[in-house]
């Protein structure tokens, strides 16, 4: 990855920085208990319908118990949790996520203001790319699209993020031409 960065960098004045996160949410617990909901909506009727005697004073403890079980079942099967997560929502959390980063790591700071971040946030299959003023959203919008489109699968794919990655770089060339005097001013490890 950082061999795609600098080949990118060697095209254009562009800084471009990649960043990834396990999880750009900070919490996705409405999913946990949507589901614990279910879980014990589903066990309740079962215990009325069933046609079986069962204790009354047991119902709301079975309940209970059924709730929890769906909330911790949710919230450690990550495929299941970001099924029950909307993919907006799975958006705006890393869209979230990238513009904290971005002012975080001082991305806006380069002396062109030509920094790129591409944050990928691994739980919600998302990539989210914000660039400072100086970077013209329309030139990089096909190499946008080819990263959000590898990453945004059951399995993303490695391969087609670098691809895309790298096609920065000859997009951005004619209006941000490399200068001699062009200084690496951001990290090009992924961080």
């Amino acid at each position: 990855m950082t061999a795609a960065i600098k080949r990118v960098e060697s095209q254009t004045s562009a800084e471009v920085v990649v960043a990834v996160r396990r999880q750009a949410g900070v919490s996705y617990r409405e999913a946990d208990l949507g589901f614990g909901a279910l879980v014990a909506l589903v066990s309740l009727a079962l215990l009325l319908f069933v046609d079986r005697e069962f204790a009354t004073t047991w119902i709301p403890v079975d309940v209970a118990l059924s709730f929890a079980a769906g909330a911790l079942l949710c919230r450690y099967t990550m495929s299941l949790r970001r099924l029950l997560t909307p993919a907006s929502r799975r958006r705006d959390e890393t869209r979230r996520a990238a513009c904290s980063a971005f002012q975080e790591l001082g991305i806006g700071r380069t002396s062109g203001r030509n920094g790129i971040l591409v944050l990928v946030a691994l739980f919600e299959h998302e990539v989210a790319v914000v660039s400072d003023v100086g970077v013209d959203p329309a030139a990089i919008s096909a190499s946008v699209a080819a990263l959000e489109g590898s990453v945004r699968r059951v399995v993303p794919d490695f391969d087609a993020f670098v691809a895309a990655l790298e096609s920065l770089g000859p997009a951005l060339a004619p209006a941000m031409p490399r200068r001699d005097d062009d200084v690496n001013e951001l990290p090009d490890e992924v961080l």
